[in-house]
């Protein structure tokens, strides 16, 4: 079914559209990058934005420093490809490495080696990049690898905890990338898909101190129940210790985020605020069970009806779904189950819109090239609904917003984006309807 026009989707549309073009390399890299060096300029680009950073960093240069020696290598995933002149682009699986990684990754570290004092590395990183960039340490096979990253997935423990495992397995994670790098200078500018924007986390830390331990990783092992074969624990135990704040190491390196989830959510802000709309910015660091994060939001949302405000609620972060039952896993991703979760938790209730979307553009469970970026929730979604025979509580059941969504024409579906600064949630509330 294909809705029609609505002012509501509109809108909904534009602060989605705001959000993720305030992320994009081409808006937001240019007054971070560096002046070109003496010697060569070598762009070492991790993540889903690799090559939209890698390319939006070679127009920088053509057009301010023509002069400057380009040449690096980016690793994206899959689809996230865009042309480049200089530097090459390599596309490998997110969230399961693969052998394209691995051997991206091999090379990557074979060029930084390479860089003399007045070469100058310039490091582009982004969500995705734990996974793309893989290369496990001596004794752990990419078989391991692709292993344990699934059982880590599945263990439900945070993003954090699982980044923490796999820098103590890998030869390029956790500031292993900067040794390689050492003594040339070098320059990280990241597009931050965590909460808490920490350098440590995002693309687990290719080029910033370390702070956690072999200890720690074995630890969330542990804690997350997960059975590690005795080769691997041998190899964790064995593998050097990755560097530490004060390592000689990052002496001559600068890092800075320039674009995050809160960054988005102030743009989003912006344009709501100019239509006249009262913003509530619930941040950029929820987690948590999509439905019960979207019963919360539901609860805001109607007091904020039931009091007459003309408001729009925002919000980022990471949600997550359990799925208990296997049998019952549907299709769509975490956002698409939060707008499913958020319009039955408003029961019933009009005046209320909502979108829910990854800035990436891909907000999983489809496991397909048109898997969308997430769902929109409209007042008028649970009549037509109705009318099409769907029940959404059955939907909700059986984990299948997606198929739900997709029978009505509410999926939003953009394809990549070529950022990535996490989720984007927002909720439109016209006041008490009468």
């Amino acid at each position: 079914m294909t809705p029609g026009f609505s002012a509501e989707r509109a809108f909904l549309l534009s602060l989605y559209e705001a959000a993720v073009k305030s992320a994009l390399p081409e808006i937001c890299l240019g007054p971070h990058l560096p002046p070109p060096p003496a010697g060569r300029l070598v762009i070492f680009a991790i993540g889903k934005a690799a090559a939209s950073m890698a390319a939006a960093a070679e127009a920088h240069y053509a057009r301010h420093a023509p002069e400057a020696t380009t040449s690096g290598l980016a690793i994206t995933r899959y689809g996230h490809a865009r042309p480049t002149r200089h530097v090459e682009i390599v596309e490998a699986s997110h969230p399961v490495p693969d052998a394209a990684g691995l051997a991206a990754s091999e090379r990557m570290l074979a060029m930084a080696r390479t860089l003399g004092p007045d070469d100058l590395a310039l490091v582009l990183l982004s969500g995705g990049g734990s996974a793309l960039a893989t290369l496990p340490v001596e004794g752990v096979s990419l078989e391991d690898k692709q292993a344990l990253t699934r059982a880590l997935l599945a263990s439900g423990a945070p993003i954090a905890d699982i980044n923490c495992v796999r820098k103590h397995l890998s030869r390029i994670k956790g500031g292993r990338l900067a040794e390689a790098i050492s003594p040339a200078p070098f320059v990280t500018l990241a597009i931050s898909d965590v909460a808490g924007d920490d350098p440590s986390v995002i693309a687990s830390g290719p080029t910033v101190p370390d702070p956690t331990t072999r200890e720690d990783a074995l630890n969330i092992l542990d804690r997350f129940e997960i059975e590690l074969p005795p080769h691997i624990r041998v190899a964790l135990i064995s593998a050097p210790e990755s560097p530490k704040p004060g390592a000689s190491v990052f002496r001559n390196a600068r890092y800075e985020i320039v674009a995050s989830g809160a960054g988005a959510l102030r743009a989003a802000a912006d344009r709501a605020a100019a239509r006249g709309y009262a913003v509530t910015d619930l941040g950029d660091r929820i987690e948590g069970e999509a439905r019960d994060i979207a019963a919360a939001h539901a609860r805001l949302a109607l007091d904020a009806r039931a009091r007459g405000e003309r408001c729009v609620i925002l919000s980022g972060g990471e949600t997550t779904i359990t799925i208990e039952d296997p049998s019952c896993a549907g299709r769509g991703g975490r956002n698409q189950e939060y707008a499913l979760a958020l319009g039955l938790a408003l029961q019933g209730a009009g005046g209320i819109s909502a979108l829910a979307a990854d800035t990436d553009g891909i907000d999983g469970g489809w496991g397909a090239s048109d898997d969308p970026a997430g769902a929109l929730w409209l007042p008028d979604t649970l009549a037509r609904a109705e009318a099409l025979g769907l029940d959404p509580r059955e939907a909700l059941r059986a984990h299948d917003s997606g198929g739900f969504f997709d029978r009505l024409g509410d999926l939003l579906r953009t394809g990549p984006s070529f950022t990535n600064v996490n989720d984007f949630r927002v909720i439109l509330i016209e006041g008490e309807q009468t």
